[in-house]
């Protein structure tokens, strides 16, 4: 039951990402999401094999981490200005915490107990922080560096791109191998999920129910 209920809210959560995105992206201009079928919770519009379906399965299964996989691609030159490709790259961060919030809620008010969906939900939860975290991280690929690169100036943002795709390596092998920034990073997460009233045995105990393996 927790290994499907992760598992399906996962989807969702990845689907209300990837359509804040787009939402926010059509608010701002550009018009083509609604024909590429981004304005849907359809999750087959927004599956890239790798980044969708490949690396966020790896990275839970090895440390629930949760990875945002999909892929908007947004026509970032129809956006009315660059505070909008701000809050497009913010949109999807922000529902992820939203998510957290209203499961940190729904949680405060569970029966006190270690059955049923409950670990799932503290699980799902947390992986939700862990996403908002990691996606506000202000190097490329991630959505905290696209919320601050139409800000930068040219130069930065070529030396930026030269070095786009190592970016997201670096971070993870940064933070299972270096302990002080592996450290500080679940230091961080358990400050905030604690902060949103998600209990952090609960999750523990849902991420080892998910492994069930």
């Amino acid at each position: 039951m927790t290994f499907l209920v992760v598992l399906i809210g996962w989807i969702f959560s990845l689907c209300l990402h990837e359509f804040s995105h787009a939402l926010v992206a059509y608010m701002g201009g550009d018009y083509t999401v609604r024909d590429k079928g981004y304005l849907t919770f359809n999750p087959l519009k927004y599956t890239h094999p790798v980044y969708s379906l490949l690396l966020p399965l790896l990275f839970l299964v090895m440390g629930g981490i949760g990875l945002p996989g999909g892929a908007v691609y947004i026509e970032t030159e129809r956006l009315r200005s660059k505070n909008w490709r701000t809050a497009v790259s913010l949109a999807g961060p922000s529902s992820n915490l939203l998510l957290a919030i209203i499961l940190g809620l729904v949680l405060r008010f569970a029966p006190v107990n270690f059955t049923g969906i409950w670990p799932g939900l503290a699980f799902l939860a947390l992986l939700q922080v862990t996403a908002v975290v990691l996606n506000l991280i202000p190097v490329p690929p991630f959505d905290g560096y696209n919320a601050i690169e139409p800000h930068l100036n040219e130069a930065t943002r070529m030396k930026f791109e030269q070095t786009r795709g190592m970016f997201i390596w670096v971070i993870f092998l940064l933070l299972w191998f270096v302990p002080i920034v592996g450290n500080m990073f679940w230091g961080l997460i358990f400050f905030v999920s604690r902060v949103l009233g998600i209990p952090l045995e609960l999750a523990a105990m849902g991420l080892d129910q998910f492994r069930f393996w």
